[in-house]
């Protein structure tokens, strides 16, 4: 068997020796330029077209949880890869804990006013503010797959009103389903907390725009953990301005690295983070990866195959 691989900053030795050790028999290499040598699978972050066109592969595995950027190629080269070619993408390598930790701090950071806090200690004002009520906190999650539903269930540990809105209605235990864009306004109407967990598709590009944020709660706040194209930073930040929103989380961005003369960087109520909310750990994406190609060998059923049309 045969294995390209190509990742522009990932450790390549490192993965090509424990992909082998993980897949007996198993031929691992990394992908340069020029390379047509034969491949039975190919895992890639941001290919080059030149890698995958041409080849006859058993499945492709992006090595991340998005494959938007896959999508995006075959839209401008669709003969970089076969309608017929099974495309897999991460759902959860260690990356739904730390989409837990990352939400679960901002929102609890939001919760217990440390935004307001760290404002007013700016201000050398000391006061003691009212607290807000859990009933009153309702987090309201935009996406409802892998990532989506362990974020819910942590939020509910802390005890939060927790409602998702998706394409298809979810059954979530202690968690209010909203589907369907008939269905977003009622899920926005009552969420003070909108998190983004959403896949990047052309129905999702600029979701979050000045029509839906002021379909918020007053004084709402906003936590992108998904793809920087969802958001319309203009929008945001006139948003901002006014109040409507109290404050923002970002971790992602149309363009990145963050431009040094974007607003964002200097508004008071905005705070960034270099698109680390999760990323791919090695070893437990190895893991998944390994023991989905041995599946597949095995003509077994599989989990994380991304349905083109649908974008995820």
């Amino acid at each position: 068997m045969d294995i390209i691989f190509y990742h522009p900053t990932f450790d390549i030795p490192f993965w090509i020796a424990e992909l082998e050790k993980h897949i007996p028999g198993a031929k691992v290499r990394e992908w340069k330029s020029g390379d047509k040598g034969p491949a039975d699978y190919a895992l890639v972050w941001h290919p080059p077209v030149e890698m995958l066109q041409g080849r006859t592969l058993k499945a492709v595995f992006a090595l991340g949880a998005g494959v938007d950027s896959i999508l995006s190629q075959l839209k401008a080269h669709p003969e970089m890869l076969p309608e017929t070619t099974p495309l897999f993408r991460l759902e959860d390598t260690g990356m739904a804990e730390q989409m837990q930790e990352y939400a679960v701090s901002q929102v609890l950071h939001w919760f217990r006013r440390f935004d307001d806090y760290q404002q007013q200690k700016n201000a050398v004002n000391w006061q003691p503010l009212p607290e807000y009520h859990r009933e009153d906190f309702t987090i309201g999650i935009l996406g409802a797959g892998v990532l989506g539903s362990k974020v819910a269930e942590s939020l509910l540990a802390w005890g939060f009103p927790v409602r998702c809105w998706s394409r298809s209605r979810k059954n979530w235990p202690n968690v209010t389903s909203f589907a369907g864009k008939d269905a977003l306004p009622d899920f926005l109407r009552e969420t003070r907390v909108l998190i983004n967990l959403l896949p990047n598709t052309p129905e999702t590009v600029g979701i979050i725009n000045a029509s839906l944020l002021n379909q918020l709660r007053d004084a709402c706040y906003v936590l992108n953990l998904a793809r920087g194209v969802h958001v319309i930073e203009a929008d945001l930040l006139q948003a901002l301005e006014r109040g409507k929103v109290k404050g923002a989380m970002l971790d992602v961005f149309s363009q990145e690295p963050l431009p040094a003369e974007s607003p964002l960087w200097k508004h008071p109520r905005v705070a960034i983070t270099p698109h680390v909310a999760a990323v791919t750990r090695p070893a437990q994406a190895i893991e998944v990866i390994s023991r989905t190609i041995l599946q597949l060998e095995r003509g077994e059923p599989v989990r994380g195959q991304v349905d083109r049309q649908l974008g995820y």
